[in-house]
């Protein structure tokens, strides 16, 4: 595999408005984030991608751009972006932007000119229909956030326009060549100012099914998940190798693709050697267990679910590329909260899930709070939850029958706002974040987990993931963990998670016990040294290691054996 710049490092991704408010008006932004580089230093991160500041009108908490060239005064402004891409340079961190180019904001001049005149240039930018009342829609495709894909052009009562996702966020016609030129010259403009790259949203979504048509329908509104236009949906490589050519190659940029449904002989096209992204994220982990019928029919992920939808990805991508590997992001309720069982968050499964994670084959992803174990907030009423998508599927618990208690633990388990409440930085009101009023209340634990803490503990959550970060940069393991082989070892043991990693003539034994029992678990080699261990007694005799509950070991075995 040609070896790239940044395959060795670890990433860090921030959500700009709950990671540190520096002037006091409860939402974070980019002079927070300067005055934060040192921290990421310390932690170890090299690559930091940050969600979007462009200007919007956050009906989608900043994934509905108004503005792709200009910074939201919320997070504040240009010249202040400027100062963080020198100052993160000086460090040796590589900041990465969010790319959100399926759809733009309706406050886009773009849209603002296509309701002027659908049929002119800016018509063309956007999937607009003719449509009158009673006629049937173009298709029974159901948004991202609730109800059809479709809606009425402001403006005219005789045409409707497509969105994915919110109504305030039209997609665009990539079939458009003038548009596509358009976007181009946004991306180039943003490398020329010193971006190492890009996260590219939503991206398998810019290829739509055409001729409209419709599917069967899934729930009693008629409508279909989008997920299935997408499976049928062909060429969206076409358009992103036109991307990449014009715009990442050029620049050696970095860019992790958000790619879902891609098709197995698609795989080498996204993230080969010539792929058309350096990475894409690993969501076999998060999409474990999705129904169509909504969250509150989402079963639990079970140990032996996750270990499996690991290996199965580690499977697919062995002689393709890299996966960006994650067990949250800000789409995702917290990683402790969703795969460790309830009432067994403890500081040693918090590690052993961190770990299990971060030694897999490709670039690790943190999001902000995962390095001290946050949690999911709960919430007492849906007047509390910020998310639209949580509260959509809040609406769609109550159709299916269940309480609103029911429907409110549903909200708690899988919202969009447990990942976004502000990071905890202290004990201190606001938990350090702000001294004024969060946009988003902060978790209530925040007196109990917090990096002030946790930098004073030699056992936290953090100093595991800072042992974790230099390990991977440890010139004697480097190229065996982040080249090396990984192989599933004694995969068949329930509730066991083990792989080998493997290159440069060493060989080194990953293992976690992934429950709340005690467990041995045959030695396949004489062991060397233990360079991690998240408990701190590793009892080894026989040929075995006996490992306590949610206990996590990296084991450097002898090669020769």
């Amino acid at each position: 595999m040609l070896q790239k710049w940044w395959q060795s490092k670890t990433a860090y991704q921030i959500y700009p408005k709950s990671f540190y408010d520096s002037n006091g008006d409860g939402i974070g932004d980019l002079r927070g984030i300067i005055e934060k580089l040192d921290y990421l230093k310390e932690l170890g991160v090299e690559i930091v991608w940050i969600s979007p500041v462009y200007c919007s009108p956050l009906a989608d908490q900043g994934y509905d751009i108004s503005d792709y060239y200009g910074i939201d005064p919320r997070f504040g402004t240009m010249d202040d972006m400027d100062e963080l891409l020198q100052e993160a340079k000086k460090r040796g961190l590589h900041i990465v932007m969010d790319l959100v180019v399926n759809h733009c904001s309706d406050e886009h001049v773009w849209f603002q000119e296509a309701c002027k005149d659908p049929d002119g240039k800016f018509g063309r930018y956007f999937y607009i229909e003719d449509w009158h009342e009673g006629d049937p829609l173009p298709c029974n495709w159901r948004s991202a956030f609730g109800g059809s894909v479709w809606s009425r052009l402001p403006g005219h009562e005789d045409k409707i326009y497509l969105h994915i996702f919110h109504r305030k966020q039209p997609d665009l016609n990539w079939e458009n060549p003038e548009l596509r030129q358009e976007i181009y010259r946004m991306i180039n403009w943003w490398l020329e100012k010193g971006v190492s790259g890009f996260r590219v949203d939503a991206i398998i979504n810019i290829k739509k099914k055409l001729p409209y048509r419709n599917y069967p329908a899934d729930r009693e509104d008629g409508l279909c998940s989008i997920e299935c236009m997408l499976a049928d949906a062909e060429g969206v490589i076409d358009f992103l190798d036109e991307m990449a050519e014009n715009t990442f190659r050029k620049y050696d940029a970095f860019t992790a693709g958000e790619v879902f449904h891609e098709k197995e002989h698609e795989l080498p096209l996204f993230i080969g050697e010539h792929g058309v992204f350096s990475s894409m994220f690993d969501f076999a982990e998060t999409t474990i267990n999705t129904n169509p019928l909504g969250w509150y029919a989402v079963q639990p992920v079970t140990a032996e679910q996750y270990k499996q939808a690991c290996f199965f990805s580690q499977r697919r991508v062995k002689d393709v590329g890299f996966l960006c590997n994650i067990i949250e992001n800000h789409d995702e309720p917290r990683g402790v909260s969703h795969y460790i069982p309830d009432g067994q968050c403890t500081l040693a499964a918090k590690k052993m899930l961190g770990g299990l994670n971060f030694m897999l084959r490709g670039l690790p992803f943190l999001f902000q709070g995962q390095e001290i174990g946050m949690e999911n907030r709960r919430c007492s009423s849906i007047e509390e939850v910020d998310d639209i998508s949580a509260r959509d599927e809040y609406q769609v618990a109550l159709n299916a029958g269940l309480t609103k208690e029911e429907a409110m633990d549903v909200v708690n388990r899988f919202s969009r706002d447990n990942a976004r409440s502000p990071f905890q930085w202290d004990s201190t009101p606001n938990a350090g974040f702000s001294s004024g009023t969060p946009w988003l209340p902060v978790n209530a634990n925040y007196t109990r987990i917090n990096l002030e803490a946790q930098k004073k503990d030699p056992d936290s959550v953090w100093n595991f993931y800072r042992a974790l970060i230099e390990l991977r940069k440890d010139p004697k393991y480097r190229d065996t963990i982040v080249f090396g082989d990984l192989i599933p070892y004694l995969p068949e043991q329930k509730n066991l998670m083990s792989y080998f990693r493997e290159g440069s003539g060493q060989r080194l034994l990953v293992i976690g016990n992934f429950q709340a029992e005690i467990q041995t678990a045959a030695l396949p080699a004489p062991v060397e040294e233990v360079l991690l261990n998240n408990i701190g007694d590793c009892e080894m005799k026989d040929g075995a290691v006996r490992l306590q509950p949610w206990q996590f070991l990296i084991l450097k075995l002898n090669s020769n054996s």
